[in-house]
């Protein structure tokens, strides 16, 4: 990701060079980004840790921030599966000595967790801080950022319990990730050892050796991978988000009718921009309970709208199982109503 990073800034510097050649050619059209523009999106952080914050945070702080915004998703320990890859686990202490985890080449890993694959402490740092959580991302600020990673760390059995990450440190903590050397170049997208070989262009050699099938091909398509059922609702009607030309189109997860009435009202797409979808499906459980559940155990109650809004807006725990519902302050009082009265009509 990192070097995607870096071949994005090169071809930017490319196309500021020729600035003046397009807005001579191209007069009218546009203006130049200023640099308070430009800082706005440029907020990556680089491996050689340029663009990291100044911050710090520790783990117990860290512990606390996970359980409010991150573990109805990933799981009070982050060893959730329900829909994420688990965060930790899977490493050993030879693999923090060695920089490479012995598990993905032998094998013997039942799973991969993010850290048995990541090479880059600025890669975890670099995506919390954009990404998460999910329900309201670039919400957290740098000393968040900080302790949720240092808890991650320790979650790992990187660092202690009393360990507190900073911008001074990092660096330091870098020399003891796991699969640190585990990152290769020698592919066709990067220069490796393959491209003294004469690889293609300025890479090394593809990493797929096949030979395209030019007679008696057989016109059968095998699908390979289908959604799992508990995943098929979980981002809405996937057919509707997918582009309307071209050769590959979305499934329906809804069904027409369905599909139909929520996009009439608007309400699916209201639920699936304010997170809702992401642990919710129609009819069963992802992580939290499936809508029809909500309807069944709500049924009859005369004031189950007015108690269901509260427990949105408010968060909770306990009711469905351990894993908490984090709070949904950032959703409109209108739309949490129209949320609620959607789900207990029967989510259509």
């Amino acid at each position: 990701m990192s070097r995607f990073s870096k071949t994005i800034l090169v071809l930017a510097l490319l196309g500021a060079s020729s600035t003046g050649f397009a807005f001579e050619n191209f007069k009218g059209v546009g203006r130049q980004a200023t640099p308070a523009e430009v800082k706005a999106w440029d907020i990556d952080v680089r491996p050689d840790f340029k663009g990291l914050p100044k911050g710090k945070g520790n783990v117990e702080r860290g512990n606390e921030l996970f359980e409010e915004k991150c573990a109805s998703c990933h799981g009070s320990f982050g060893e959730s599966n329900e829909v994420f890859t688990p965060l930790a686990g899977g490493t050993t202490k030879d693999d923090i000595k060695t920089g490479r985890v012995k598990g993905l080449s032998s094998g013997e890993l039942p799973q991969r967790t993010t850290f048995t694959k990541v090479a880059t402490i600025s890669t975890v740092f670099d995506y919390i801080q954009r990404a998460m959580p999910w329900t309201a991302p670039k919400s957290l600020k740098p000393d968040d950022v900080y302790a949720i990673l240092a808890y991650l760390l320790n979650l790992q059995e990187i660092v202690p319990a009393d360990f507190e990450l900073s911008d001074r440190n990092i660096a330091d903590v870098q020399k003891l990730l796991p699969n640190r050397n585990g990152m290769t170049t020698d592919h066709g997208l990067w220069p490796g050892a393959s491209a003294k070989k004469g690889g293609i262009g300025n890479g090394g050699t593809p990493d797929v050796k096949n030979v395209a099938c030019m007679k008696n091909c057989k016109p059968e398509v095998q699908i390979g991978s289908t959604l799992p059922e508990y995943a098929r609702t979980a981002h809405g009607e996937l057919a509707d988000q997918n582009r309307n030309f071209g050769a590959v189109r979305g499934t329906r997860t809804l069904g027409p009718e369905a599909a139909k009435k929520a996009a009439d009202a608007g309400t699916l797409e209201l639920a699936t921009k304010s997170g809702c979808m992401a642990c919710h499906g129609m009819k069963s459980k992802i992580v939290g309970p499936g809508y029809s559940e909500v309807v069944a155990r709500y049924q009859g109650q005369p004031d189950a709208e007015s108690r269901l809004i509260a427990k949105v807006k408010a968060g909770g725990q306990g009711v469905w199982g351990s894993i908490p519902m984090p709070p949904n302050a950032h959703v409109k009082d209108e739309d949490l109503k129209t949320l609620v009265q959607w789900i207990l009509a029967g989510s259509k």
